[in-house]
C-alpha cells in the first residue's frame, strides 16, 4: 500500500530518518547524539534533509507542548492545524491505520556557534493501531527475521515500536520519494521494526542502518552479574577467540524482549558502534554478524577553550557553594554528572575518594565532590525550597517523595558512611536536575549555571560497570578538567584513537579487567569471576587511581594553564565536527551490499 503525498524534497536529496523515542526531547546519550548532529556543520552540508520519528508519548496538553520546546506544528488534524501540503496524505493514514499523526519542526541550536536547523518531527500515536495491520507486520516479521512477537506484545516497551512500524513507513513515504535515497537510522532496539518494515519495502529506495547505542543483552548481563565488567569483559575475550557467542555461554537470550530486536540488526545494511567494546558485543551476539558491515562511529564531546581566569571563576562560584552548605571552602572540586543506574559505577567514586582523602590528610588540603543523579524528574522549586528549609537539603536527605526515590534512598546510606568518616573530603549528594539557583536552592550563588560545574572542577569521575560511549564523562575535558574513566568505556578507545592516554595528564583512564589472570583457560572459572573478586580488584585499581588523582592536580595557575591546553587540544579530535567528518560521513555514504532480508530467515534468538 503506497501512501504518497505532494513531494516536497529534490530527487537528489539525501534523507535521514532517524527512529527513537528521544524524538520530542533529550532524556539520554540518545538525545545527546541528535543534538550533536542537528548543530554540527559538517552534518548539515552533507543531509539536507532530517527527520525524527517516533511514538506520540504526550496526550495532554496543546499540539505544540506535546511536539516539546522549540518546534513548530504543521499538522495536527485535533486541533485542525493543516500548514503542511502533506495534510490530505495524513488524513488519508490516520483513517487506515486509525492513528493520529503530529508533524512538525524542532529547532536545534548551538549557543556558541550559532549553527542552527530545524529537522521535521513526526510522531504517531500507537495506542490504538489498526491491529489487523499490526499482526500482518509481526506475521511477516516472524516469516523474514523469526521474531516472535507473540512473547513479548504483553510487553508495552516492546509493542508500542512494532506498532509504529507500519504507520511511520506509510508516512515517511509521504514524505519522500521512491527514487531519493532515504536512510534509516534505528537508533537502538526502539528503531528495529521501523527498520525491518522498510527493509522489506520492494519498490523504495531505503538503506537501513543500525546505530548501537549500546547492546540491550549485554547491558542486561554485566549489570546482573556480581562480576560486572570483571567477569564480562575477560569471558567475551576469552569467546571471541574461541569463536563462542552469547548464547552458548550464557544461555539462550531470547526470553529478554530486546534482545531479538537488537539480534535481527545483522539484516540492516550498516551498524554503527559508538565503542570498540560495542561493536565487539555486537559481534558476541550471533556468528553472522561477523561478517556484517560494523563501523566504529564514536560521540562527539564539547570542544571549546576558555581561560584559567574563567575556569577559576566557575570554580569559585562552586567553593562558595560548598562554603553555603558546610562552612568551608574546599582546595579541589571532584564532580560526577549521571543518571542513578547501577551501570554508572558510583561506589567505585567513595572508593578513590576514600584513599585520596587519606592523603589530603597529610597535606591539610580539602576537597568536596558535588554528585549530581536523579532517577526521577525534576522537583518543583517549592519542594526544594521546603526540604531546604526544614532539614537542611542536599547536605541531609529523607526518603520518599519530593526527596529520595527508592535508588536514590538505596545508595543514600553509602554516602552517609563515606561522610561520617571522611573529615577532608565531603560529599554532596544533590538529587535534582539543574544545577543553579531556581533548581538547587537559596544557598546556591546567584549566578551559577550548569556549565560552572563542567568549567569549574578539577576531577570529573565516570568508573562505569557499562558504558558504551560515555560523553558526560569528557565533558569537562575541553576546560582541562580531570576525567576518570573506565577502560570499558567507549570514550576511552577514542581517546586511544586520537592520542596516548598516557601522555594526557587529563584522563586516566581505570582498567577492572586486566588483573583477572588472561592466561585463564576455563570459560567456568571466568564466569564464576564473583563479586568478592571484583571488590578486591577495586580495592587494588582504587588505590591506583588515588595515587595519579593526586599527582596530576594542578597546584599553580602554570599547571592550570598546562592542563586547559591540553585537554582542548584533544577535545578538538573528539568534536563533533570532527567525528561527523572521520566517522559518520564516510560510512554514511559508502554504498550497501544488497540484504537478503526479503528471504526467510534463521534465528538465534
Amino acid at each position: 500500500m503506497l501512501l504518497i503525498g505532494e513531494k516536497l524534497a529534490m530527487a537528489d536529496e539525501k534523507i535521514v530518518v532517524h527512529v527513537t523515542h528521544e524524538a520530542t526531547e533529550k532524556i539520554g546519550g540518545i538525545g545527546a547524539v541528535l543534538e550533536g548532529l542537528f548543530t554540527c556543520k559538517a552534518y548539515l552540508e552533507a543531509v539536507k534533509r532530517s527527520i525524527i520519528t517516533g511514538p506520540l508519548f504526550s496526550y495532554n496538553g496543546s499540539a505544540q507542548s506535546r511536539l516539546g520546546e522549540h518546534a513548530e506544528v504543521l499538522y495536527w488534524s485535533a486541533e485542525n492545524i493543516c500548514n503542511t501540503p502533506y495534510s490530505g496524505a495524513f488524513r488519508r493514514i490516520e483513517k487506515i491505520y486509525n492513528t493520529q499523526i503530529l508533524y512538525g519542526t524542532r529547532t536545534f541550536t548551538d549557543s556558541r556557534t550559532g549553527t542552527q536547523s530545524s529537522p521535521e518531527v513526526l510522531l504517531i500515536d500507537v495506542r490504538h493501531i489498526n491491529p489487523d495491520i499490526v499482526n500482518e507486520f509481526k506475521r511477516r516479521m516472524f516469516h523474514h527475521f523469526g521474531i516472535h512477537s507473540d512473547l513479548y506484545e504483553h510487553i508495552w516497551e516492546y509493542e508500542q515500536y512494532v506498532r509504529l512500524a507500519p504507520a511511520a513507513i506509510a508516512a515517511i513515504k509521504t514524505l519522500c520519494s521512491a527514487d531519493q535515497s532515504t536512510t534509516i537510522i534505528a537508533h537502538e532496539f526502539m528503531g528495529m521494526p521501523t527498520a525491518l518494515a522498510a527493509g522489506m519495502e520492494t519498490e523504495w529506495n531505503f538503506k537501513t542502518i543500525f546505530y548501537a547505542h549500546e547492546v540491550a543483552t549485554i547491558r542486561k548481563i554485566v549489570e546482573t552479574h556480581p562480576g560486572h565488567d570483571t567477569m564480562f569483559y575477560n569471558v567475551m575475550k576469552y569467546c571471541r577467540k574461541n569463536k563462542l557467542n552469547i548464547n552458548e555461554v550464557f544461555g539462550d537470550q531470547s526470553c529478554y524482549f530486546k534482545h531479538p530486536l537488537v539480534e535481527a540488526s545483522r539484516h540492516c545494511h550498516h551498524i554503527f558502534a559508538v565503542g570498540n567494546h560495542t561493536a565487539d558485543e555486537m559481534r558476541f551476539l550471533a556468528p553472522e554478524f561477523e561478517n556484517a558491515d560494523i563501523n566504529i562511529v564514536y560521540n562527539g564531546i564539547p570542544s571549546y577553550a576558555i581561560s584559567a581566569e574563567e575556569k577559576i571563576k566557575s570554580k569559585g562560584k562552586l567553593q562558595k557553594y560548598c562554603e553555603n552548605l558546610l562552612g568551608f571552602k574546599p582546595d579541589y572540586i571532584f564532580s560526577h554528572v549521571t543518571r542513578m543506574v547501577k551501570s554508572k559505577g558510583l561506589w567505585r567514586d567513595l572508593q578513590v575518594l576514600e584513599r585520596i582523602e587519606k592523603e589530603f590528610r597529610a597535606q591539610n588540603k580539602t576537597g568536596v565532590m558535588f554528585l549530581l543523579s536523579t532517577e526521577t524528574a525534576a522537583r518543583p522549586n517549592r519542594d526544594i525550597l521546603k526540604m531546604e528549609s526544614s532539614y537542611n537539603w542536599p547536605v541531609a536527605h529523607r526518603e520518599g517523595w519530593p526527596d529520595l526515590s527508592g535508588g536514590e534512598a538505596d545508595f543514600y546510606p553509602v554516602i552517609q558512611a563515606f561522610n561520617a568518616k571522611s573529615r577532608n573530603i565531603k560529599v554532596i549528594f544533590i538529587n535534582q536536575f539543574g544545577f543553579d539557583k531556581q533548581s538547587c536552592g537559596t544557598r546556591m550563588p546567584e549566578d551559577m549555571e550548569f556549565m560552572d560545574i563542567r568549567k569549574g572542577n578539577d576531577v570529573e569521575f565516570g568508573m562505569s560497570v557499562y558504558e558504551p560511549f560515555g560523553i558526560s564523562q569528557l565533558e569537562p575535558l575541553t576546560f582541562g578538567g580531570i576525567c576518570v574513566i573506565s577502560s570499558v568505556c567507549g570514550c576511552a578507545g577514542f581517546v586511544q584513537a586520537v592520542g596516548e592516554p598516557h601522555k594526557i595528564p587529563n584522563v586516566i583512564i581505570a582498567d577492572y579487567t586486566t588483573s583477572v589472570n588472561g592466561s585463564i583457560d576455563d570459560i567456568q572459572e571466568l564466569i564464576n569471576a564473583d563479586g568478592f573478586m571484583r571488590r578486591q580488584i577495586e580495592h587494588q585499581t582504587s588505590e591506583k587511581l588515588a595515587r595519579e588523582i593526586i599527582e596530576r592536580l594542578p597546584e599553580n595557575k602554570n599547571e592550570l594553564d598546562n592542563m586547559i591546553r591540553s585537554g582542548y587540544n584533544l577535545a578538538v579530535n573528539m568534536s563533533w565536527e570532527s567525528v561527523v567528518r572521520k566517522f559518520l560521513l564516510p560510512n554514511l555514504q559508502k554504498k550497501s551490499a544488497q540484504k537478503g532480508v526479503r528471504q526467510p530467515a534463521q534465528t538465534h534468538s
